[in-house]
């Protein structure tokens, strides 16, 4: 391991160099501790709300090192934006993906193969990552810190999951080990141990600011029936003002969505993995230019797309984590105004991510098979280096990227491992039990994805404050309620109704006090005669306290609210119930504003 650079720079200097190339006046909260770390030479997982400036803790030291920052980053539309910006400060950088021309990427590799670039960041995909030719190359540049921007897809297996990221921790040590700025917005301690753990910087330093951001309002709307959620977005994006993005679980579902909001006068786009480069560029052009109302889209958009006004973010499917809603709601109000948040909840979209979550890991057989070929392969060719993944994909029967996924995962138990871009057994296994023993992590993986899914579900249906919700789950201090989301709003009106009904009550009480004290006056007044009784008032007297009544609901009991309408009890406790709505969901309600349904 070479010896890593290291800077004592003095705060004082690095607000004058962010305020001089950068124009920013201050730090944002954990920037400069994240720049002060890797100037030190130290790896650091920082983990900073969306738009909270995380491109600055590596774009600044890359001004100091000396040597270029390479850049680790999952989407194209990333870099490009990156490079824009860049540019505009005369900052160097260079890119290596697969939007070069032949021409243009050779430019690239001769000037560092020359040593005559002056690049100071260098942005690389994971997958040219995984290419040797660009390691090496790379690794003739000595390069200063090794970057992974949205590096929750370290943790992120799933039907999108990009292999290559597994192969990060290995392209570290070839390249030098440098240290490491794993950065992201959302993740949990469960996921940060895993971060930590595939890039192999277990020790290095955690850096996590509050994710809560108050600008955004939280809410879920249940749509029960089909068609609800369609009439929902009509109406919706028909009053709402702005711009701004609905997420669909599957590149169908975001063809069917497109075609209704076109066919109903709406100016919508989509974006997905399957459309071709050119029109995925020209889409998202148009979007950025506030050409479109709203972008219908897969989770492959979003990553890295720097439009601040973004005023709404709407989940139309369920998705599978908690991770994934609020890395994709954070997209929303990044310019610090009011933004809304809302996901359309349906019970049987759970099924889809079910679906997903049962073809995410390598089963057994796949497991056996892939080791059964590469010693088949290798004794075939005569190789001792190895077979390919692509020979490797091909004669086990399975796609190439779902063979990088079991080769890592073999990998990672010490069964396969790597020589360059070959890949060879290291030591045999003895019987199918052996193998499920030693991939039992991926089991542990596959509760924790059910888990993880059954509390998104939850999210859904709580009637707790839905801020609270997340800070708990992301294992941040829980604060108080925020007061802006949909159930805090919903209680807030409900307690203004219980204050109204008091408040009648009060001025009814206080006017029938005034008239019986008149009514006294008025008899005190009349004369009468001796020996005769004065007479009374024509008063009629306050009515008997109404006897106090045991309100009492039983679990299962079909109950109905003014507002809410019919539901169903979960829970009664003699002060709350939590009752199941069929069309606002689950509520926590005062038992005296719930009627029973026969």
């Amino acid at each position: 391991m070479r010896k890593r650079p290291t800077l004592h720079v003095k705060p004082e200097r690095l607000h004058e160099l962010a305020r001089e190339r950068f124009g920013v006046e201050r730090f944002r909260p954990g920037q400069l501790e994240l720049i002060q770390t890797v100037l030190r030479g130290e790896s650091a997982l920082g983990i900073l709300p969306t738009g909270a400036g995380k491109s600055l803790t590596y774009q600044l030291p890359a001004l100091l090192f000396g040597r270029p920052v390479l850049v680790v980053s999952p989407l194209i539309s990333l870099m490009q934006d990156q490079e824009d910006k860049l540019s505009e400060l005369e900052i160097p950088v260079a890119k290596l993906n697969s939007t070069l021309r032949a021409s243009e990427e050779r430019e690239v590799v001769e000037e560092m193969s020359e040593g005559s670039g002056s690049h100071e960041l260098i942005y690389v995909t994971p997958e040219r990552l995984e290419n040797p030719h660009y390691r090496e190359l790379l690794k003739a540049q000595r390069v200063s810190l090794f970057v992974v921007d949205e590096a929750h897809c370290v943790s992120q297996w799933g039907h999108d999951f990009r292999p290559a990221y597994l192969s990060l921790r290995e392209a570290v040590r070839e390249l030098g080990d440098p240290p490491v700025l794993a950065l992201t917005a959302t993740v949990t301690p469960e996921n940060i141990d895993d971060i930590l753990k595939q890039l192999g910087i277990e020790g290095a330093r955690v850096i996590q600011m509050g994710l809560e951001r108050k600008n955004l309002f939280l809410e879920v709307v249940r749509t029960p029936r089909a068609g609800q959620k369609r009439e929902f977005l009509l109406s919706f994006l028909r009053k709402e003002e702005g711009v701004g993005i609905i997420y669909v679980a599957t590149v169908k579902k975001a063809e069917e969505l497109h075609t209704y909001l076109v066919n109903s006068g709406i100016d919508a786009g989509i974006y997905h993995g399957k459309l071709k480069a050119t029109e995925r560029e020209d889409v998202q052009r148009r979007f950025m230019a506030d050409e479109l109302k709203v972008m219908v889209a897969t989770n492959a958009f979003g990553l890295g797309i720097d439009k601040q006004d973004l005023r709404f973010v709407i989940h139309y499917n369920f998705p599978d984590s908690l991770e994934s809603y609020y890395q994709e709601a954070g997209r929303a109000g990044r310019d610090g105004r009011p933004a809304r948040v809302v996901l359309l909840y349906r019970l049987e979209d759970k099924r889809l991510q079910s679906y997903f979550l049962g073809g995410k890991y390598p089963r057994r057989e796949e497991s056996l098979r892939v080791i059964t070929h590469v010693r088949a392969l290798a004794a075939a060719s005569g190789d001792d280096h190895g077979v390919r993944v692509s020979e490797l994909a091909n004669a086990a029967g399975i796609t190439e990227k779902r063979a990088k996924v079991v080769v890592a995962q073999l990998e990672s138990v010490g069964v396969l491992g790597r020589r360059r871009d070959r890949v060879v057994v290291l030591r045999d296994v003895a019987s199918e039990e052996e193998l499920e023993a030693l991939l039992s992590e991926y089991e542990t993986r596959r509760r924790s994805d059910r888990d993880r899914l059954e509390l998104m579900m939850r999210y859904a249906q709580t009637a707790r404050c839905r801020t609270h919700f997340l800070n708990e789950y992301f294992g941040e201090e829980p604060e108080d309620e925020c007061g802006h989301c949909d159930t805090c709003r919903d209680r807030g009106q409900i307690a203004s109704s219980h204050e109204a009904a008091e408040e009648r009550a009060a001025r009814r009480a206080k006017a029938r006090t005034e008239r019986e004290r008149l009514e006294r006056l008025v008899a005190s007044a009349v004369p009468h005669r001796e020996g005769t009784q004065p007479r009374r008032p024509p008063s009629t007297p306050p009515p008997e306290p109404a006897p106090v009544r045991e309100i009492a609901f039983a679990s299962g009991q079909q109950v109905e609210h003014g507002q809410f309408g019919a539901g169903k009890v979960l829970s009664a406790e003699p002060n709350r119930v939590r009752v199941d709505f069929e069309s606002e969901g689950v509520k926590e309600l005062d038992p005296r504003y719930l009627r029973a349904i026969a």
